[in-house]
C-alpha cells in the first residue's frame, strides 16, 4: 500500500512535489522519476513557473517512488498524484464520469496514507502579502467540508491522514518555525505528538470541529497538521519522515 496526493487546484502541489525532488535533500528524496525528468514534465521555463495541471484530468500522470532515511533504515513510499477539479463533487460529474470517478476511488482504496494540501486563508496571511489572492477564513472551513465528508465516506481503509497548510512563507516566521519544528535522529525538539499539537493549535484551529468529526467516523484514523514551505527543506521533508515512520509498508 502506497500515499495518495491530493488536494484542490492552486494550492502548490506541484511545487512541492518538484522542490521534494531537488537534490539537495536531507533525509527524503525521490527516487523515481529522476529530477530533470519530472521538472521538464512540470516546470515552463518560457513563463518561469510550474506548469498548470489539466483541467480534464481527474489523476494525474505522475508516480513518485520516494525515499526517506530513517534511524532503523530507509524506507520506500510509493505516491499516486491525484487531482480534483471542483466539478468531481458533485453527483452529476460522478454519474457522467463514472470511470474517472470509480479509478480515483479504487486508488484510495489501495492507499494505505494520504497527504492533502490546502492553501492558507487570508486572516492568516502577513501583511505584505496580497490577501486578495487568497479565500477568506470562513470559505476556507467550508471548502473543507467536502474533505470531511469526501474521507467520512470515500476512506475507510485510509490509516494516516496528513493535512499541509502550504505556502507557509507567506504566514510565518519560517526559519524560527523550522528550527521548532524540524526533525533530527536521536535529538529532535518535539515527537511527532508535541509537532501535531503545536502546529494544530496554531494554524488549523478553525477546522478542529470537522477534524474530530473524520476522526471519530474513520476507524483507526491517524490525523496529523503539518505547515509546508518549498523554502524550507525541513518543513518540506516533515510530512513525508511521518509517514515513512508510521506506514506499516
Amino acid at each position: 500500500m502506497g500515499v495518495i496526493y491530493i488536494g484542490d487546484r492552486e494550492t502548490g502541489k506541484t511545487s512541492l512535489a518538484m522542490e521534494l525532488a531537488n537534490p539537495k535533500s536531507n533525509y527524503v528524496k525521490v527516487t523515481y522519476p529522476d529530477y530533470e525528468i519530472l521538472k521538464s514534465r512540470l516546470y515552463d521555463d518560457s513563463l518561469g513557473r510550474t506548469k498548470a495541471t489539466d483541467a480534464v484530468k481527474v489523476i494525474h500522470d505522475e508516480y513518485l517512488e520516494i525515499q526517506v532515511q530513517l534511524p532503523t533504515g530507509n524506507k520506500q513510499i510509493t505516491l499516486d498524484w491525484l487531482d480534483t477539479p471542483g466539478e468531481i463533487w458533485r453527483a452529476t460529474w460522478q454519474s457522467t464520469n463514472s470511470d474517472n470517478w470509480n479509478k480515483l476511488l479504487n486508488t484510495i482504496l489501495q492507499s494505505e496514507g494520504i497527504l492533502l494540501i490546502v492553501p492558507p486563508y487570508r486572516e492568516i496571511l502577513k501583511p505584505d502579502v496580497n490577501p486578495e489572492d487568497f479565500i477568506t477564513q470562513e470559505q476556507w472551513c467550508n471548502r473543507f467540508n467536502r474533505w470531511v465528508d469526501f474521507f467520512r465516506y470515500q476512506c475507510p481503509r485510509v490509516r494516516h491522514l496528513v493535512i499541509c497548510l502550504n505556502k507557509a512563507d507567506l504566514f510565518c516566521d519560517l526559519h524560527k518555525e523550522a528550527s521548532q519544528l524540524e526533525y533530527i535522529p536521536h535529538r529532535s525538539r518535539m515527537n511527532w505528538q508535541q509537532r501535531n499539537t503545536y502546529v494544530f493549535q496554531r494554524y488549523f484551529r478553525p477546522i478542529q470541529s470537522q477534524i474530530d468529526e473524520i476522526n471519530s467516523s474513520v476507524s483507526g484514523l491517524s490525523i496529523r497538521c503539518f505547515i509546508t514551505s518549498i523554502h524550507n527543506r525541513s518543513l518540506l521533508e516533515l510530512p513525508w519522515i511521518y509517514l515513512g515512520s508510521f506506514l506499516s509498508t
